[in-house]
């Protein structure tokens, strides 16, 4: 119960005020139901009661409550990168991300909140009903317009907001205890701390509400207008505005609540001073943006760039935009999109919409292709510089993937194509290959495509798609064209980075006589141009060229020569790239100590750009070189750990080599029968994601050869391959745990009996032929009254406890080592195993008496 939530829901910028009982009413709805629909009118306060409710219900839903806003979305491809990137699910290479999001969910326990559905209900149907059949503890609430029922679920009309209601027989009713008042006046106070409203201003109020129906957006934006009018004018002047004829819907016909939203917003707008309303109009490009990219976008004649921020600082005031937070120190802001889509009918109107959509474009089109650049530039800059491009896309990405949309609906095949290229090196370093390949494809389709000037580059990114996605045949066959393209239009970058692709493709494949052709090519092409980008990429390829060829010496010579130029330029995401295959290479050569270096480096390196999967690959490798070196429980510390983060991010294949290789550590301890189970479920993994898959009970085939024995084994890898994943990492948690345990000295009455049976991962009962664990040394453990902490703990353990001794609780050491809380936690524990201590306290003074150690 007090466990930190699991959320990403955003912190809103306006207190909640009313709902109570609808609140109330939806939190036990979502106890009984998976599925939940709030609809109503555009402004109703859909999506701000489902944050509400979701806000409340974290305690029910251990995994989590994710939302992921659907506005701008059209396809399933859509709604499940969304969905993926909410729930921290990494897109699987050469797998489809729907069957990913779908796997990685399936044993979760988790509310799925899917905002602003009405324009593809159709699609969230299937995606929903598909979630809902495939991941029983899933829970999904959607808000829409239209009712989007899906199977078993319950469509929730959201009401307006209540208005003074009188009783039969009993007193007028007090118009503040009403909701709808409540948020005018907590709108209007925001706007000055000092209003305040009498006994018949408050009746104004409650006409004021009942005039815009209800709906909460309209009484939002009437509230923050009041102290600058003053209730009684505001009053008469809504009212006036809404008897106007030319607004009536027909003779004896009133105007419904969901039309009378663009006239409450047309009423506030027309009251806006000029330079007020044409900046409004103009902010409905963005999708969010800060000062900065407003003054380049929306300033011109009419509203000089040094009257944006006061500008923007009143319509802040008026409630028609709103604060999302910061990035890089600069206040984030986006408009409610109601107000967005009204705006965007104006900008129309005035007959700018063309233009400024464009200017946009150019920005984020310098946007990203400063992204490429930095991230490729050969010059020495500190990493921060580099990586600030990279942080600015993310925060932009909203806005750049509507202007590729925008791009498509319009034809417009060479802005789409500029901007895609920009954008491949988004897509591959935060593993969206699939979103990325989408945009292409259909940019690539159009017919204007053919002869854009940015074809050719755009068919080498759309080759680097298909690489990482592991559609090999696409990526050389693409590449090709796009690499023949580039020669043709002397276009030198694109085809040294061609050419570095199909090398590395090349090499992939195992055409290695092709690849070694194509990257001393390269090599020659970036020598020849100082593009140590290029030049740190080609020696990579060629060590890994090499070491296919079984000349390890030479590829850790190129590695290192690869590594030399990156450090030399501070390119930090490159390095991390190297020395994973670095690691990789060493490993299979049994030279461990470089195997252990560049795998620890590369972590730190990955933990600080954030990418998990890689992470996760990272742990891995240290627990199987730590196995390697007979260090036992740091191979189990860093393999579970990295089996933890991939079954996080639902990589099922990197899953199941963590989970083969805590199977022969514990196979190498005696403990067979949880080894074989962990290897039958990853095997069970591995033919679930289409890779090479072994007989059972591999890859123990050979270490038994009496019959009995062997058919036991049988029988556990078989039971292990029906486990499933969620199970199987519960399993190899719990193996873990016992495995750092010591070994218990023999029994000497020889009974055999553990606690568990032979079916427990610490039983003692083991058959006779079976091999007994390594026995323990006799002579005592070190204490840490003679022993310092870095002979003591594993380097994790060190880290964990030099984290203690600043005061970090678990959940401040998961965020800071990119770890869950659990992890952090059992690592404390092994700590205070290892030491005998039995308090934070203590580790912390142990820590200290031995500082300078």
């Amino acid at each position: 119960m007090t466990a930190p939530a699991r959320h990403n829901l955003p912190r809103p910028g306006t207190s909640f005020v009313g709902r109570e009982r609808d609140l109330s009413d939806l939190l036990r709805l979502l106890g009984s139901s998976r599925s939940v629909t709030l609809c109503g009118a555009d402004g109703i306060g859909k999506t701000r009661l489902a944050l509400r409710v979701a806000e409340q219900s974290t305690v029910s839903f251990p995994d989590g409550v994710w939302i992921a806003d659907l506005t701008d979305v059209r396809t399933p491809l859509e709604i499940h990168a969304r969905i993926a990137h909410a729930v921290g699910v990494v897109e699987e290479p050469g797998l489809p991300l729907a069957a990913t999001v779908t796997e990685a969910l399936r044993d979760r326990r988790l509310l799925l909140v899917l905002d602003s559905c009405e324009h593809i209900a159709d699609e969230v149907t299937e995606v929903g009903e598909s979630l809902l059949t495939e991941c029983p503890s899933v829970s999904v609430m959607l808000t829409s317009e239209i009712p989007v029922r899906l199977t078993g679920g319950t469509v929730w009309r959201v009401p307006p907001m209540a208005l003074p209601v009188a009783a039969r027989n009993a007193p007028p009713p007090d118009p503040a205890d009403a909701e709808s008042v409540r948020l005018f006046l907590d709108r209007a106070r925001a706007r000055d701390p000092r209003f305040t409203a009498s006994g018949p201003e408050l009746e104004a109020v409650a006409t004021l509400c009942d005039l815009a129906g209800g709906v909460p957006l309209g009484i939002e934006v009437l509230g923050a207008r009041a102290p600058d009018e003053g209730i009684g004018a505001l009053t008469e002047g809504l009212r006036s505005y809404l008897a106007t004829p030319a607004l009536q819907p027909g003779p004896g016909q009133a105007v419904s609540r969901s039309q009378v939203l663009p006239l409450v917003l047309d009423f506030v707008y027309q009251a806006l001073p000029e330079p007020e309303r044409v900046l409004l109009r103009r902010l409905s490009v963005f999708r969010g943006w800060d000062l900065e990219l407003a003054e380049q976008v929306c300033a011109d004649e009419s509203v000089p760039e040094s009257s944006i921020l006061d500008l923007l600082t009143s319509l802040l005031d008026r409630s028609l935009i709103a604060v999302t937070g910061e990035f890089e120190g600069r206040v984030r802001y986006r408009l409610p999109e109601a107000v967005r889509r009204f705006a965007h009918e104006r900008l129309v109107a005035a007959d700018e919409a063309e233009t400024f959509q464009d200017r946009l474009l150019v920005r984020m089109l310098h946007l990203a292709e400063d992204l490429g650049r930095r991230l490729e530039s050969s010059r020495s800059m500190p990493w921060s510089e580099r990586d600030s491009g990279r942080q600015r896309v993310i925060a932009e990405y909203d806005t750049l993937r509507s202007l590729l949309r925008w791009a498509h609906q319009r034809g417009a095949a060479e802005p789409g194509l500029r901007l895609c290229v920009s954008l491949v090196a988004h897509w591959v370093s935060h593993n969206s290959y699939s979103e990325g390949a989408h945009w292409m494809d259909r940019l690539l389709a159009l017919e204007e495509s053919a002869k854009a000037p940015s074809r050719a580059r755009a068919l080498v990114g759309r080759a680097q798609l298909a690489r990482v996605r592991r559609d090999h045949a696409l990526a050389l066959r693409t590449g090709e064209e796009g690499l023949r393209l580039c020669r043709e239009a002397g276009d030198d970058t694109f085809v040294r980075t061609s050419l570095n692709l199909l090398a590395l493709v090349e090499v992939r494949e195992r055409n290695l006589d092709r690849a070694a052709v194509r990257v001393e090519e390269a090599l020659r092409l970036c020598r020849e141009a100082g593009d140590l980008w290029g030049e740190a990429i080609a020696l990579g390829t060629r060590a890994a060229l090499v070491a296919r060829q079984g000349d390890y010496p030479s590829a850790d010579h190129h590695y290192n020569a690869a590594l030399t130029l990156l450090r030399g330029i501070d390119h930090r995401w490159g390095v991390g790239v190297i020395l994973i295959g670095q690691a990789r290479a060493a490993e299979v050569n049994d030279d461990l100590m470089t195997a252990d270096r560049c795998y620890r480096e590369a972590l730190d390196t990955q933990r600080m750009i954030g990418a998990v999967a890689e992470e996760a690959r990272c742990l891995a490798g240290i627990g199987r070189v730590a196995h390697a070196q007979g260090s036992i429980s740091q191979a189990y510390d860093y393999l579970s750990e990295g089996l933890l983060l991939s079954h996080a991010g639902g990589q099922r294949a990197e899953a199941a080599r963590s989970l083969v290789s805590l199977a022969r550590v514990a196979f190498g301890s005696g403990l067979r029968e949880p080894a074989c189970r962990l290897a039958g479920a990853a095997m069970a993994l591995r033919a679930g994601v289409g890779l090479p898959t072994q007989g059972a009970p591999w890859p123990f085939v050979d270490v038994e050869r009496v019959r009995r024995r062997r058919r036991q084994l049988v029988s556990w890898w078989e039971q292990g391959y029906s486990l499933g994943q969620s199970a199987a990492v519960r399993e190899a948690e719990r193996l873990a745990e016992e495995g750092r345990r010591p070994s218990p000295p023999p029994s000497r009455s020889g009974s055999g009996r553990g606690r568990g049976g032979q079916g427990s991962a610490g039983s003692a009962a083991r058959s006779r032929s079976q091999p007994r664990p390594p026995a323990e040394p006799s002579s005592p453990p070190p204490s840490p009254e003679t022993a310092t902490p870095r002979q003591l703990l594993t380097r994790r353990e060190l880290e964990i406890a030099l984290l203690v001794s600043t005061g970090k609780s678990n959940p401040e050491i998961a965020r800071d080592l990119f770890i869950t809380s659990a992890t952090a936690a059992r690592h404390v524990a092994n700590i205070n195993r290892k030491t005998g201590f039995n308090s934070r306290t203590q580790i912390t003074a142990w820590i200290e008496r031995h500082r300078s150690g």
